[in-house]
C-alpha cells in the first residue's frame, strides 16, 4: 500500500542532493573555508532553494512524520534544554586543572581621569577599575556616560534592542554606595556593561534578533548575567545579534561597522562589537558557534575571547547548537577580557555541559617562557591583511619570542562535520519550522534558516552520529597537535582553524592588528590548549603592551 506521508520524487531528489551538498559530505577544503565575507553569510556556502509549492509539501510532510511521534512528548521542550552529548567533549584521559590560584592582574593603580567624555569612555576595564576603586570617578557618572552615548549613537549603528537605564542608574548608585562603605567587589565593581540579546533577563525582552520572538519574555536570568550583576557589574543594554544567531541582520535592520557606515557589523555578536567599537560600553557579552565572536571582533576592530567549550555556562542563553555553543567576552583589550571571563568561569548545575576547571591568571609570568607555534602556510599572501599578520610575527621575534613553524592537518574533514550544527539547529527551531513562524524571518533568501532548517530534517540519524565519531577524532587530532605548545598564532581565517577550533572547542583570543587598504580593521588570532585561557590573555596583553592597534577608534565616534 502505497503511503499517504510521502515527498515527491522531485523533492525527495532535491532534498537529497541538496542536503549531502550542502552539509559537507562532499565539500572539499576550498569550499569549506570560512573567510569574513562567508562568516557574514554562513549560509552561502549553501546551494538550496524551494519554490512555495515546494515549501508548503515540506512543511506538510514534516508535520506528518511529527504526528508518528508526537505522543512521545508530552510538553514542548524549552529551547535551552540541551540533549544527552553524543560525543565526547574533553580527549581521552584529559582533565581540567581544578586548583584555583588567588588571580593577580596588575592593574594600575595610579590611572589619571581624563578630561573629555570620550577619552574617558575609551578606557579599558583594568583602568577604569583603578578609578572608581579610588573614587576618582563614580559608578553612576560612568553609567550615565555610556548611556548618553548608547541614546545618542545607537539609532545610527543600530546595535540596540533594549535600553535599561532605571536598573543601570539604581545598580550603579548601590555600587557606589558599597564602596562608599569599604566594601570592593572587584574589577567589574561598579562597571557597566552589556549583552547579546540571546541571554535572558527576567522582566525584558529576550528577541533573540528574530521578528516571531521580538516580544519573547524568558522568566529567568542566564547565569553569566547573574555572574557579572554579582560581581558588581552594570547592565546598561541588550544589543543586536543576526536573527537566530547568523550574520548582522536582524528584524529592526543591518547593525553597522562604526569604522564604515556602510557595512554591516558582521555576525552574529553584531551589536556586542559594535557597541563596544564605538565606546557605548567598555565590554559585551557574546556568543559563538561557528565565528561569531571572531568575525565581528575582526570587523568591528575590538579584542574578542572564545573560551574553551563548557567553561562558561550557557543557561538561559538561546541554543543554536548545543555542542558547539560557546560564550565569552567582546572587549578593548586582552587584559580585559581575562577579567571578565574570571567572573563567567566556572560549572553551572543548571548546564550539564559546563566543566569546572580553574583560571589561573598572573601578571607576573613571563609571556617570554610561553612555547610559541605559528601556521606558517597561512601567513603567505602579499595583501594589507597578510602583511598585518607578518607584523605580529615580527613583533614576537624582536621581543626575543622563537616561533616555531606547525602545520594544521587532520584526516578528517570539518566541513563534513558542521552537519552536526544544522541538525541542532533544526532541533532547537523545531516548533519555528512546524509552526510556519520561519516565515517572519527577514531573512527568507535561499540560503537563510527557513531552508536550511527544513533541509536538515531529512539528514538520517545515522549521518549524525557518524559525523560526532568523528568529531571525536578531530577533537583528538587537534588536541595532540596542541599539547606540544602552549600558544598558536594564526590568520584569524587562515585555512579551517576557524572551523576545526570551533568544533574541537578550543579557545581562541582574536585581536586587531591594524587596518586593510579599505581602512577596514584587520585581526589575528592566537591559539590555546583546552582551558588554558590565562596563557591567551598573559600572550595577547603583552602583543597589546608592545603595540597600540587596539586603542585606535572609529573618528565618527570619537566625540
Amino acid at each position: 500500500m502505497e503511503s499517504k506521508n510521502t515527498v515527491s520524487p522531485r523533492l525527495f531528489m532535491l532534498l537529497g542532493a541538496a542536503t549531502c551538498l550542502a552539509l559537507g559530505f562532499t565539500f572539499g577544503k576550498k569550499m569549506g573555508e570560512i573567510t569574513p565575507s562567508a562568516v557574514d553569510h554562513a549560509a552561502d556556502l549553501i546551494g538550496l532553494s524551494f519554490s512555495p509549492a515546494e515549501k508548503d509539501s515540506m512543511i506538510g510532510t514534516l508535520n506528518n512524520q511529527r504526528n508518528r511521534y508526537e505522543s512521545l512528548r508530552e510538553y514542548t521542550l524549552d529551547n535551552s534544554v540541551s540533549p544527552a552529548l553524543v560525543f565526547n567533549p574533553l580527549p581521552k584521559g584529559f582533565t581540567p586543572d581544578q586548583t584555583q590560584n588567588p588571580l593577580e592582574w596588575g592593574m594600575d593603580e595610579q590611572v589619571a581621569l581624563p578630561e573629555r567624555e570620550a577619552d574617558i569612555a575609551y578606557l579599558p576595564i583594568h583602568q577604569l577599575a583603578s578609578l572608581i576603586k579610588s573614587k576618582k570617578l563614580s559608578s553612576e557618572r560612568l553609567t550615565k556616560i555610556y548611556l548618553d552615548r548608547i541614546k545618542t549613537h545607537s539609532d545610527t549603528l543600530q546595535c540596540l534592542i533594549t535600553l535599561m537605564e532605571a536598573t543601570a542608574i539604581a545598580k550603579a548608585k548601590a555600587m557606589d554606595a558599597e564602596l562608599a562603605q569599604g566594601e570592593y567587589r572587584g574589577p567589574l565593581h561598579g562597571i557597566p556593561y552589556g549583552i547579546k540579546d540571546l541571554l535572558a533577563v527576567k522582566g525584558t525582552k529576550t528577541t533573540w534578533g528574530a521578528m516571531p520572538f521580538k516580544d519573547q519574555e524568558i522568566d529567568q536570568t542566564a547565569t553569566v548575567v547573574q555572574k557579572l550583576d554579582e560581581a558588581g557589574g552594570v547592565l546598561v543594554g541588550k544589543f543586536t545579534l543576526g536573527a537566530l544567531a547568523m550574520g548582522d541582520v536582524w528584524y529592526g535592520g543591518v547593525t553597522k561597522n562604526p569604522w564604515n557606515l556602510t557595512q554591516g557589523s558582521s555576525g552574529s555578536s553584531a551589536g556586542s562589537a559594535s557597541a563596544v567599537s564605538a565606546g557605548l560600553v567598555p565590554f559585551a557579552i557574546g556568543t559563538e558557534t561557528l565565528g561569531s565572536i571572531v568575525s565581528p571582533s575582526t570587523r568591528n576592530g575590538v579584542t574578542g575571547l572564545r573560551p574553551t567549550y563548557g567553561r562558561v555556562s550557557k543557561n538561559g542563553a538561546m541554543a543554536l547548537s548545543w555542542s558547539m555553543d560557546k560564550i565569552g567576552p567582546i572587549s578593548r583589550s586582552a587584559l580585559d577580557n581575562g577579567i571578565i571571563l574570571s567572573v563567567l568561569n566556572g560549572a553551572d548545575p543548571m548546564d550539564a555541559s559546563s566543566i569546572q576547571a580553574a583560571f589561573n591568571y598572573s601578571a607576573k609570568s613571563d609571556p617570554k617562557k610561553l612555547k610559541v607555534g605559528y601556521f606558517q602556510e597561512f601567513f603567505k599572501g602579499d595583501d594589507a591583511g597578510s602583511k598585518n599578520n607578518e607584523e605580529i610575527l615580527d613583533l614576537l621575534r624582536n621581543q626575543g619570542i622563537e616561533l616555531h613553524p606547525v602545520t594544521l592537518k587532520t584526516s578528517v574533514n570539518p566541513s563534513a562535520i558542521q552537519l552536526m550544527l544544522m541538525v541542532e539547529g533544526a532541533a532547537a527551531f523545531d516548533e519555528l519550522t512546524r509552526l510556519g513562524w520561519d516565515d517572519q524571518l527577514v531573512a527568507q533568501h535561499k540560503n537563510a534558516w527557513p531552508n536550511l532548517f527544513r533541509a536538515a530534517r531529512f539528514i538520517p540519524a545515522v549521518e549524525y552520529v557518524q559525523a560526532a565519531r568523528q568529531r571525536t577524532v578531530l577533537i583528538e587530532e587537534m588536541h595532540a597537535l596542541m599539547k606540544d605548545f602552549d600558544i598558536i598564532v594564526t590568520p584569524s581565517y587562515g585555512g579551517q582553524q576557524l572551523q576545526i577550533t570551533n568544533l574541537t572547542g578550543h579557545p581562541a583570543l582574536c585581536l586587531p592588528n591594524g587596518f586593510n587598504e579599505n581602512g577596514s580593521p584587520t585581526s589575528i588570532t592566537l591559539l590555546a590548549n583546552l582551558f588554558d585561557e590565562e596563557k591567551l590573555v598573559l600572550m595577547g596583553d603583552y602583543i597589546q603592551k608592545n603595540s597600540d592597534w587596539q586603542d585606535k577608534r572609529p573618528p565618527l565616534f570619537d566625540r
